[in-house]
């Protein structure tokens, strides 16, 4: 049944929960910018995002403790430092106007993928009500 359900959500749950993460690391960044040699981090949402959907056609659920897994965590492989527009003395590499900038696009996105959740879980919940 899960199974039909992410096909139902589509990657928009996926989406959702890799735009969560990478709000938490722009806010990280956001709080460290005075934080002498802090690097910024960010990830490539959308070689993330791709490499998570073929993860999910491609990845076997382990029926045995000691089967191995397929597939590798794709949140720490898709991490990456920022290189900075300007170099700061201190070695920080946090823009703060750059990091806000993708803080907001961020958060527009998520909001909009969230209202798409919903709209296909209305759906769904009209449907097994047969309204």
């Amino acid at each position: 049944m899960t199974a039909n359900i992410d096909n139902y959500l589509g990657l928009h749950a996926t989406a959702l929960k890799l735009r969560s993460q990478r709000a938490k690391l722009l806010a990280n960044n956001l709080a460290n910018a005075d934080t002498p040699n802090y690097k910024a981090r960010d990830i490539d949402f959308r070689s993330t995002l791709q490499q998570v959907s073929q993860n999910k056609v491609t990845h076997h659920g382990k029926t045995h403790a000691a089967h191995i897994a397929l597939t590798g965590n794709p949140d720490a492989q898709a991490l990456q430092y920022r290189v900075p527009t300007q170099p700061s003395l201190d070695g920080n590499t946090v823009d703060t106007q750059v990091e806000q900038a993708k803080f907001a696009d961020n958060a527009i996105r998520y909001q909009a993928s969230l209202q798409f959740l919903n709209k296909r879980i209305t759906g769904l919940i009209r449907t097994l009500r047969s309204e």
